[in-house]
């Protein structure tokens, strides 16, 4: 007995099969305007896009949403099949499927990604799925690269381009508490000692009389000499170095650099 499966309320243990020859049939009954041959095509082919939605289980996009699109990409699929090509009808059916929930997927997507990019991500998902039917074990970037024949670096840029993104307050472990967010996994490459340093030295500046933070200005942050100051501010060199010497020995006494 199957499993019941509910989606959009249809229990698809009870979904209907059809033989190839029916669905020619019904094909043939449906390009003469039997309205109840293309409903029954539709509900024989159901199955057909449930299996299509599965490939894009891991996205965020919500499951009814795209299994109704995939119905609408096997309705454009049975209306513009062409019985004279002699394939079957499943072998048309499913690019026009697959494309039509890529593009709800792309168009729903809060990141624009170039097509570009986007053609070698799916050409690398479906590299993948191949390896994967293969040798049993889930393939490497690497291995991905090597069929495609570029870059690593490409297969991997062009995945993460189309990977769903995440809230930095999601939890960052599939846990009952989900206490540990994403957001306190992220390091802050400024150490905790580099800030107070920081934050010690600008104290000390600003304690620092207005023609001692004037010179050392100067000095330090716009380069000039110490002749050039004096020439600048109206004083002598030797009061210009007189008064950097007693700013900088204010500063380390300060903030003890």
């Amino acid at each position: 007995m199957a499993n019941k499966i509910s989606i959009c309320g249809i229990d698809t243990s009870s979904l209907p099969r059809a033989t190839n020859d029916e669905l020619i049939s019904l094909l043939e009954k449906i390009k003469q305007g039997d309205e109840n041959a293309r409903d029954k095509f539709v509900m024989y082919n159901i199955r057909l896009v449930l299996s299509i939605c599965g490939r894009f289980a891991t996205t965020k996009s919500n499951v009814d949403d795209v299994f109704q699109v995939g119905m609408i990409g096997l309705i454009k699929a049975m209306d513009n099949f062409d019985l004279s090509v002699g394939v079957r009808f499943s072998t048309y059916a499913v690019p026009m499927i697959i494309g039509e929930i890529r593009r709800f997927i792309r168009d729903s997507s809060s990141l624009k990604v170039t097509r570009s990019i986007r053609d070698i991500a799916y050409k690398a998902l479906s590299v993948r799925e191949q390896l994967q039917k293969k040798t049993d074990n889930t393939p490497t970037v690497d291995d991905i690269a090597n069929i495609m024949q570029i870059p690593t670096s490409e297969v991997a840029m062009a995945l993460d381009a189309i990977s769903d993104p995440i809230s930095i307050y999601e939890s960052a472990y599939n846990d009952e508490d989900g206490n540990l967010l994403i957001l306190d996994q992220i390091k802050d490459t400024t150490s905790e000692d580099k800030l107070i340093e920081q934050t010690t030295l600008k104290q000390a500046i600003c304690s620092l009389n207005p023609r001692e933070r004037e010179i050392l200005n100067l000095r330090y942050f716009m380069g000039k000499t110490q002749m050039e100051i004096s020439d600048q501010i109206g004083i002598s060199q030797a009061q210009v170095s007189r008064l950097e010497k007693e700013a900088i020995k204010t500063l380390a006494e300060l903030s003890q650099i």
